[in-house]
């Protein structure tokens, strides 16, 4: 953070990033240098019930935004009195609120991981089933948000006369922007046939919708509207934008995202991106789909991606929790145990079995057949995940030129155990300087909105 002991020091003009996650909603604050002057974060507000199911209630995500706006305030304070001049906000794919006429939330937000929808999807007409991959460029599965549409409409939500926003654009939207779709995030809705770019006609006919259901679609980036004074002085009259898909926002503000390499979010979800100047075409998707990988639209316009995942950080929390860790100081004092032991632990081979990490399951399941540490557990479900993201990479190298070098970021790469797996089936992996890519990338993003030419 830049030093705040000089208030003359800090310029006027202040650029702020959002960035929904899936475990805690984050803002930075830039100055036009791109040096951080303020930031915070709060818990994502979900609602957590039987069988894994997850959702989130509209006006709790607005409350933490609004809290969130007050931590960021209360911390500029003692530096500065401007207003932000511009606010981008990225966040997670696939959750999103269904609005009515006048904005306002007719249905919760169902997290990415959250199960109920594989009914409804397994009911879709066979052409729509079938083409779905090719279409979309994501695989079928309870993830995308058409299966979240179907479970509403067949719990007796009317979706005649509604409208979709991914969360990003929700909150845009609340703080008094438009109320449009931003590409990236729209591409992981199913709802988008990736060739043409516009609402794929037979995926409205099966959930009963017209193409009103999708307001304008537009990149991301552009300008979205000025915010109300709802949230409070601080956020009033900034320029607002919708920066996109997290993973994509934080891969291309660190710069690291080039056609030759991985760039890795190592979230809740682990993310492999991979950056394509043209579509790989139908045939292409539904191969990918086969292996749980998309290819959809780059925050950058004309540029598509491919966006492999796993769900190692989601299985990870969950050792640490089963092991009573929850702090900082505990998954310390793990990953340094861990480390003293070799990679593929002191145990017996098949000692301990893991599964869950791939990207349609989540569901963490252990056996143990000898006595096993928290340590010796959470390197197993290290080498799990490893063989999880070689399969994937395998399946990429068969459509495109095998990756040189890979980037890691996110909350887990914080940890020399899991830098350790990653480097048996990564290319040359690094680490980013960066603490918040995203939340810092949205920023950068509503920087250059409003600035004709910056630093770079």
């Amino acid at each position: 953070m830049r030093d705040t002991g000089d208030m003359n020091a800090v310029p006027t003009r202040l650029h702020g990033g959002l960035d929904l996650g899936s475990t805690a909603i984050k803002m930075l604050v830039i100055d036009d240098e791109g040096v951080e002057i303020a930031g915070a974060q709060v818990p994502t507000p979900w609602r957590v019930g039987e069988g894994g199911t997850t959702d989130i209630d509209a006006d709790d995500l607005l409350r933490a935004v609004q809290s969130l706006i007050d931590l960021i305030d209360a911390d500029l304070t003692s530096i500065t009195s401007a207003a932000l001049t511009s606010l981008a906000v990225a966040g997670m794919g696939e959750t999103g609120i269904l609005i009515d006429a006048e904005g306002r939330a007719a249905a919760p937000g169902f997290a990415w991981f959250d199960p109920r929808g594989l009914e409804q999807i397994a009911a879709f007409p066979s052409v729509v089933r079938e083409e779905f991959a090719g279409r979309t460029g994501l695989p079928l599965g309870a993830q995308v948000s058409v299966a979240k549409l179907a479970w509403l409409r067949d719990q007796g939500t009317v979706l005649t006369g509604l409208r979709w926003l991914d969360l990003p654009e929700f909150v845009v939207a609340a703080l008094g922007g438009d109320i449009a779709l931003e590409l990236s995030l729209a591409s992981r809705t199913g709802l988008i046939d990736q060739d043409s770019g516009a609402a794929w006609p037979a995926m409205l006919d099966a959930l009963g919708v017209t193409a009103e259901l999708l307001p304008p679609l537009r990149g991301g980036g552009l300008p979205w509207g000025t915010a109300s004074g709802a949230f409070g002085p601080r956020v009033a009259g900034a320029a607002l934008t919708v920066a996109g898909h997290d993973h994509l926002v934080a891969a291309q503000a660190n710069g690291t995202l080039d056609a030759d390499g991985y760039h890795v979010s190592l979230g809740t979800a682990e993310v492999l991106l991979r950056v394509l100047d043209e579509p790989l075409g139908f045939a292409a998707r539904q191969r990918l789909a086969d292996a749980l990988i998309n290819e959809v639209r780059h925050v950058v316009p004309g540029q598509h991606v491919l966006v492999a995942g796993v769900k190692t950080g989601l299985l990870l929390r969950r050792v640490l929790h089963a092991a009573g860790i929850s702090d900082r100081a505990g998954r310390d004092a793990l990953d340094a145990a861990v480390m003293a032991l070799p990679v593929e632990g002191d145990l017996p081979a098949g000692a301990i079995e893991v599964s869950g990490a791939r990207n349609d399951d989540g569901v963490l399941r252990l056996t143990l057949h000898a006595e096993a540490s928290p340590a010796e557990i959470f390197g197993a479900a290290l080498r799990h995940s490893n063989a999880e993201v070689a399969e994937l990479i395998a399946a990429m190298d068969r459509e495109v030129a095998p990756a040189t070098h890979s980037t890691l970021t996110g909350g887990w790469a914080g940890m020399a155990s899991v830098r350790r797996a990653r480097a048996e089936v990564l290319p040359n992996p690094s680490l980013s300087t960066r603490e918040q890519d995203v939340a810092w990338g949205a920023a950068d993003m509503a920087r250059r909105l409003v600035s004709a030419s910056v630093p770079s």
